[in-house]
C-alpha cells in the first residue's frame, strides 16, 4: 500500500460547501479525499461521495481521529462512527490528528488502538499527524515504522520542516504536506511569481509541483471549478532543479498552524 500523491482537503468547507467541492472534484477526476473528526463534514463528505455513484475500491479516504477520542474505548468506536457518517464500510487511511497535549494519553496506548482498527478492517493504513522527531519515534516504537503510513505535516515553501522530513524518509514513511499554499500567502510570492510567468503556470501549480518534486503527497483544498482543475494540473508540471533550488530559499520557519494547548513543542 502506498499514499495517493494528490488528493483533496476539506479543512474549513462544511455543510452545501463541502459537498459542492467533494462533488466538482470528483466530476474532474479527484479519486482522493481528505476528512477529519472535528471538522465536523464527514456527513456531508459521505453524502457527496454515495451521490457520485463512483465504485468505492476507486476512491481513497482519509480521516483523522481527534485528540478526545484517543483513549483505549474510545478511538475505535468514534472510528466507527466517522464510517457510518461517510457510508462506508473502511477508510483507506486513518491519522492521528494531534498527539495527545501534554501526553494524556501515551502514544503507545493510542497507536495500539489504532492498529487494533486496522487489524479489525475499520481502515486499511494508519499514520500520524503533527508528530515531531520525538513523537513519531515514540509511534515507531509503539507499532513499527513499517505500520505508519505517513505523517501529515504542515508544509510549505515557507516552512520546509526538513528535519522531520528526513526523519520520516530514513524510516519508510510517506509525508503528507497540508497548507502547502500558507493560507494562499505563498501565491503572492515574487519567486513563485516570476516561475509561474516563466512556466505559463500558475503559482498554485508551482508550489504543488515543487512539493509533488520532493516526494510529498499533497491535499489542496478549493471550493472554485477552475482551481480544483487547476491545482490537478500540477502533476504535469515539472521544475528545474535551478527553479526547486529558488524555492529552497523561501524557508523562514514560516507557521501558520500551531493551536495553543494543542501543538506539541516543534523541532
Amino acid at each position: 500500500m502506498s499514499i495517493p500523491a494528490f488528493g483533496l482537503g476539506t479543512f474549513r468547507l462544511q455543510d452545501q460547501v463541502v459537498i459542492d467541492s467533494v462533488s466538482t472534484a470528483l466530476e474532474l477526476g479527484y479519486r482522493v479525499i481528505d476528512t477529519a473528526q472535528i471538522y465536523e463534514n464527514e456527513a456531508a463528505v459521505g453524502q457527496a461521495i454515495a451521490a457520485s455513484g463512483i465504485p468505492r475500491d476507486e476512491l481513497f479516504i482519509t480521516t483523522k481521529i481527534w485528540i478526545a477520542n484517543l483513549a483505549k474505548g474510545k478511538l475505535i468506536p468514534s472510528l466507527q462512527e466517522s464510517l457510518s457518517k461517510l457510508q462506508t464500510g473502511y477508510v483507506d487511511l486513518t491519522l492521528i490528528h494531534w498527539p495527545s497535549p501534554n501526553g494524556e494519553v501515551p502514544v503507545a496506548e493510542f497507536m495500539a488502538e489504532l492498529l487494533e482498527a486496522k487489524k479489525l478492517g475499520l481502515t486499511r493504513q494508519i499514520g500520524v499527524s503533527n508528530f515531531t522527531l520525538d513523537l513519531m519515534q515514540q509511534a515507531i516504537d509503539a507499532v513499527g515504522a513499517e505500520q505508519i503510513a505517513t505523517n501529515q505535516i504542515e508544509l510549505s515553501p515557507y516552512l520546509q520542516n526538513r528535519q522531520v522530513v528526513e526523519f520520516a524518509q530514513q524510516h519508510g514513511i510517506a509525508v503528507t504536506s497540508y497548507m502547502t499554499l500558507a493560507y494562499g500567502k505563498a501565491l503572492q510570492d515574487e519567486t513563485i511569481k516570476a516561475i509561474a510567468t516563466r512556466r505559463n503556470a500558475t503559482p498554485a501549480q508551482v508550489i504543488l509541483a515543487w512539493a509533488l518534486q520532493l516526494g510529498y503527497a499533497v491535499i489542496p483544498s478549493s471550493t472554485k471549478r477552475e482551481n480544483l482543475a487547476s491545482n490537478l494540473l500540477a502533476q504535469q508540471l515539472t521544475l528545474t532543479a535551478e527553479e526547486m533550488a529558488e524555492i529552497a530559499t523561501l524557508e523562514s520557519n514560516g507557521r501558520l498552524v500551531s493551536p495553543e494547548g494543542l501543538a506539541p513543542n516543534w523541532d
